[in-house]
This record gives structure tokens, sequence and C-alpha cells, in this order.
């Protein structure tokens, strides 16, 4: 998609202004760069990837109306060549397995970018994936996992939330039984002692939102 003779295009999608400000500082210095859009959500990202037909886009996970992974799935869907690096506050397993899934080629932590944005710009476009050894490290850690079914995503998000076995199930309107067997195949599946344990373990894999 990229030139070698023309500066890399880039789409920067985040909610923060003073995030996308500061991506726009770091690229500005850089011959061979050029900030070409920006959109805050992930409807408005579809939209401006169409408009711009972006080398590079640089993607947030958490944004309002559409998340960051759907939002790929859309864009890869319509555009299969196009080149997706994630940014997230979030290092866990998880999330970084969901967005490569869907067809990201980076995933950056943002308290990396000012070391390594540019890096991980130019070998996406020079076609590699780039990871952080952090990450990549944990993702095979739990290559053979059991993954946790909807069901007892939902389920967890109620343990998260403080609520006891009665009220998830009253609000999932399924059994308490139902909840509790739930609840023990989630503890086997994180290798949790307890509920506490499993939701802890949960936001730092990115199973869930803290």
């Amino acid at each position: 998609m990229a030139d070698t003779d023309k500066p890399i295009r880039i789409l920067t999608v985040d909610d923060h202004p003073l995030l996308r400000e500061g991506i726009a500082g770091v690229i500005s210095g850089e011959n061979d760069m050029q900030l070409v859009g920006e959109a805050c959500t992930g409807h408005e990202a579809i939209a401006a990837f169409r408009a711009y037909l972006p080398d590079v886009t640089l993607m947030d996970l958490q944004m309002p109306e559409l998340n960051g992974v759907d939002a790929i799935v859309q864009i890869r869907d319509e555009f299969p060549a196009a080149r997706i690096i994630v940014l997230t506050t979030y290092s866990g397993d998880v999330q970084a397995l969901r967005a490569l899934r869907a067809g990201a080629q980076g995933y950056l932590l943002k308290s990396s970018l000012r070391k390594e944005l540019l890096d991980t710009i130019r070998a996406v476009v020079a076609g590699r994936r780039r990871i952080p050894p952090e990450i990549a490290a944990e993702i095979a850690e739990h290559v053979t996992d059991r993954d946790l079914t909807t069901r007892e995503i939902e389920i967890l998000k109620g343990v998260a939330a403080g609520n006891s076995n009665k009220r998830i199930a009253a609000q999932l309107s399924i059994s308490e039984e139902t909840v509790k067997t739930h609840v023990k195949s989630v503890l086997s599946k994180l290798d949790a002692h307890d509920r506490t344990h499993a939701v802890t373990i949960a936001i730092r894999r990115g199973i869930i939102a803290p």
C-alpha cells in the first residue's frame, strides 16, 4: 500500500485528544511519515479509513460506540491489505490476541509510544509484525489455556461488579446453581484461588475491562 518514494500516510484513532496531539508531534519530525487523518470512535475510524486510505492506522482499543477490535474487523473485511497497529494501555494477552486475530499487525503499549512508535510503524509497513516481548511471552504462556465461554465472562463481570451468585442468577435469568457451576469452571480455567483472585487475573489479562 505504501510507496517507498512517498511518506507513510498515517491515520490515528483514539478518543483522547492529548494522545492524538502527542502522536502528531512525534510524526511531524519524520520526513518519511505524514499524518493524514484523525478519528475518535470506531465508526469514525471506518469512515476515515475509506476517505484517506492510509498506509498505517494507529488504533486504540477502548473507545465509545464501537471498540477497536470490532473496527479492525470491519476495516479488514473491506480492505484486506489494511495495516493496523493497536495502541493500548492494556498489556493483557487476551486483548492482544483478540486484536491480532482481528487482523492487527502491531501491538504497542501507550507507555512505550515515544520509544517504539516510529520503529513499529516502519516495521509494519515493511511487512513485519511487532509485539512487545512481554506480551508475546504472556501469549505463549497461555496458548494452551481453555478460553472462557461468553456466559462465563458475563458471570465474571457480575462477580467483578460485587454481585452475589443469587443476584447474578436473577440478572441473567438462570438458576443460582448454574451460576455456581460456571464460577467453579472460571476458577479452574484461570487457576484462581477464589472469586477475587479470578477477577484480578481476568483484568490483568484483558478478559474483562477494569
